[in-house]
């Protein structure tokens, strides 16, 4: 068996896998880096609309980090996330519920014979959440704990992975975020996951579970805030095929970014752009993301 055989055997399982709601930089249905300022900070009783708009470039790293050859991923998404804070409390803390509605564009790259660059458009994951519950305990400090919920909606091809947007699997993720700010105006905000996917039944295809996070540390001078943010994951459990550990090494991913993030908040809207940039990337794409975020009430 030849060294492109070889290599095709090790990717084709990776990309009929790896479909992602927005980036498609693995087996990711959250836009990883997408919160930032306040992250942790519930609203108060109301409706709220979140547009995040978004751009992804990157190239595939091997399981030493190592880019492979022709295998490479540009995306534009927007995701519309409706939030609902009701009047009830649950242990002493408001309850909301949300959905998001992700769209995609995106153009896939790669080296297999017979099926090399396409691109395509659609609906990526649903997601929703029934459950969200924010505390505020001032003057400092703000928390929100939520279950989200994956929804396999998006387009999927199992075999043509430059068809697919959707992951074809079910995925559970436990939210816990935070934020710090003070009366100066420092803040720092984290929101912590926990994604447990189910199987990809037309593949018998197992991705592992994930543990990621957003982060920001920034200021806030008058209606303008700026800060340094970004996001880490690292796969915590073996990619399975067939019921056995996927080569190499489960093929466990990881990735930091880091990236500068500003916001501006005029008349009860919040406007917010930030760049993250990619690095000690195993077993996913290497590269950058941006994102316009919109925020208001209505």
């Amino acid at each position: 068996m030849n060294t492109a055989h070889k290599l095709l055997l090790l990717i084709t399982p990776i990309l009929l896998a790896s479909t992602s709601v927005t980036a498609k930089e693995g087996p990711d249905q959250y836009p990883n880096g997408s919160e930032n300022f306040m992250t942790g900070a519930l609203p108060p009783p109301g409706n709220y609309f979140i547009n995040y708009l978004g751009y992804y470039q990157g190239d595939y790293r091997d399981n030493k980090g190592n880019k492979v050859p022709g295998l490479k991923v540009d995306a534009t998404f927007d995701a519309m996330r409706f939030i609902h804070v009701t009047n009830q409390k649950i242990l002493g803390g408001d309850w909301a519920v949300q959905a998001i509605v992700p769209l995609v564009y995106q153009r896939l790259h790669t080296p297999i014979p017979g099926i090399g660059t396409g691109s395509t458009f659609g609906l990526g994951d649903l997601v929703i959440d029934p459950l969200i519950i924010g505390w505020h305990f001032p003057p400092d400090w703000h928390l929100t704990v939520g279950l989200d919920i994956y929804l396999p909606t998006g387009k999927y091809s199992d075999t043509n992975p430059t068809d697919s947007i959707g992951a074809n699997y079910y995925s559970f993720e436990p939210i816990v975020a935070f934020t710090y700010l003070n009366q100066s105006g420092f803040e720092v905000s984290a929101k912590l996951m926990y994604n447990l996917k189910t199987k990809n039944r037309d593949t018998d295809y197992q991705s592992g579970d994930e543990f990621h996070m957003d982060y920001l540390v920034g200021q806030h001078f008058g209606p303008w805030g700026v800060g340094l943010a970004g996001y880490y994951l690292t796969q915590t459990t073996d990619d399975q095929v067939n019921g056995h550990t996927a080569p190499p090494n489960g093929r466990r991913g990881k990735v930091f970014a880091y990236g500068p993030a500003i916001q501006y908040n005029y008349q009860g809207m919040s406007f917010v752009g930030s760049w993250n940039h990619e690095t000690g990337v195993d077993n996913r794409f290497q590269g950058n993301k941006f994102f316009l975020k919109f925020v208001t009430g209505f």
